[in-house]
């Protein structure tokens, strides 16, 4: 089993797929090398130097990294040649590829890996069941994008979070609102209780009003019989009635109009964002007031928001920020290639130390994308 770990090349990408740590328990899994492309690391400060004493090789470029490889590991989906590098003409028939796809979005990637003869598993489709927690690799990064997400906030307001008093006289605490309460918004609302902010958060979901009251915030939603049953199986949240939708909107839009930063954290998997805040609601927010569109990528909560860039409307400053995650770009590769280490260790034959797929387990039903030419997932198989 020979593992190779690619150096990203899509803008405001930082990460790394592996670590020197998780080399180290690759090779205790049974991995016969590891070749990680010069440089993979550099941006999350890990060096060249330190995985070659984790044990790895270091390959000069993608293509040497990747040629001898049984299996691919990668923070980004492969890029083709139409986005500037191609990627996908390195993978060959054979290889196993360990990357976030986006598969439910990107038909043509999905397609041209079979064409390949690649068999891929789209990370980001882990199921939410219990065993799958420490392979999850959409909430250890939510984790930390929600974190960062206020202190981006924090740096784009002009006044600051905490009430203090002083011989001056007393400042006001801010206002903070949390809009959707899964990984992100909770550990959002978290750290701007930490800062000091009022905080208060809403969601569609019902099982998330005890999370919001217990980190200290005020819950807001209307709370009719939809609400109460607005959750999959799975944990998401289901797509709300345009009646319910209208009810909480009016809401929304009288809370948020009090409100000095509002972060949005709502998607929905394989379609685009839900508006939560439109521009008349941008409108009634006061001056110098900050709004983080952490769905941005996916056609953004707020329609004025824009994909890296911090724009300003009717005073108000709305951050669209390209990669959270990459930002904190050490402790996201570590929490992304330890979620990464627990996929395919199950996978790994304890006998022959090679991958071995078992296509009952329902990890690898989840998160199977191609295999032996076919398109096998259920969710694109039929489409």
């Amino acid at each position: 089993m020979k593992i190779a770990i690619l150096k990203e090349r899509r803008p405001h990408e930082t990460r790394v797929a592996a670590t020197p740590e998780t080399v180290k328990k690759l090779k205790a899994l049974g991995a016969e090398e590891i070749v990680i492309e010069a440089g993979a690391g550099t941006a999350a400060a890990y060096t060249d130097d330190a995985y070659a004493e984790a044990g790895a090789t270091i390959a000069p470029d993608a293509a040497s990294a990747v040629a001898a490889a049984d299996i691919v590991f990668k923070i980004q989906r492969p890029m083709s040649a139409a986005e500037g590098t191609d990627e996908i003409s390195l993978l060959r028939t054979g290889q196993t590829l360990m990357s976030p796809l986006g598969a439910l979005n990107n038909k043509e990637l999905v397609a041209a890996l079979a064409s390949r003869g690649v068999t891929s598993f789209a990370l980001e489709l882990i199921p939410r069941i219990t065993r799958a927690q420490s392979m999850d690799i959409l909430s250890s990064q939510a984790n930390l994008a929600g974190y960062k997400a206020v202190l981006a906030a924090a740096n784009n307001f002009g006044r600051i979070f905490p009430q203090m008093m002083t011989p001056g006289g007393t400042l006001a605490p801010a206002r903070a609102f949390i809009m959707g309460v899964g990984v992100a918004g909770l550990q959002a609302i978290a750290t701007a209780r930490r800062l000091g902010a009022i905080v208060t958060a809403t969601d569609v979901r019902p099982a998330t009003k005890e999370q919001v009251q217990s980190l200290g915030a005020k819950f807001v939603a209307v709370e009719d019989e939809e609400f109460k049953a607005a959750e999959t199986s799975g944990g998401y949240a289901k797509e709300m009635s345009e009646a319910y939708r209208t009810k909480q909107a009016a809401l929304v839009a009288e809370h948020i109009a009090k409100q000095d930063i509002v972060i949005t954290t709502a998607l929905i998997p394989g379609r685009k964002a839900p508006v939560l805040v439109s521009e008349d609601m941008v409108k009634t927010m006061k001056p110098g007031s900050v709004i983080v569109d952490m769905a941005v990528e996916q056609g953004g909560n707020c329609p004025l928001s824009e994909f890296g860039k911090i724009v300003e409307k009717y005073g108000v400053k709305i951050v669209g920020p390209s990669n959270l995650p990459a930002e904190l770009a050490t402790d996201a590769s570590a929490l992304f290639s330890r979620n990464l280490l627990n996929f395919i260790t199950p996978m790994v034959d304890k006998e022959t130390k090679a991958l071995k797929i078992d296509l009952d387990d329902d990890v690898v039903k989840g998160t199977l994308v191609t295999r032996d030419g076919q398109i096998v997932h259920p969710s694109l198989s039929q489409n």
